[in-house]
């Protein structure tokens, strides 16, 4: 961004881009954290339920934690 699209987008706004764009990390990855517990609870509770095996629930949070890690890293 040039100096004037800055201070056009910061008058507009009321944040800098950096804070937008760490406020909108910081939510995305808050969600992805939510949904990986979400999906590990979930699997851990069909396996004390005997609908799923421990395959199952190790590959299931795996890999959601993969999609975490790989979101992670184009979030930074």
């Amino acid at each position: 961004m040039t100096a004037q699209q800055r201070l056009a987008f910061e008058a507009g706004s009321g944040v800098t881009p950096e804070a937008l764009l760490l406020a909108i990390a910081g939510i995305t990855l808050s969600l992805a954290f939510l949904w990986v517990t979400w999906i590990a609870f979930g699997t851990f509770k069909a396996w004390q339920d005997g609908n799923a095996s421990f395959f199952d629930l190790v590959w299931n949070v795996l890999r959601a934690s993969i999609v975490l890690l790989v979101l992670g890293f184009y979030v930074r």
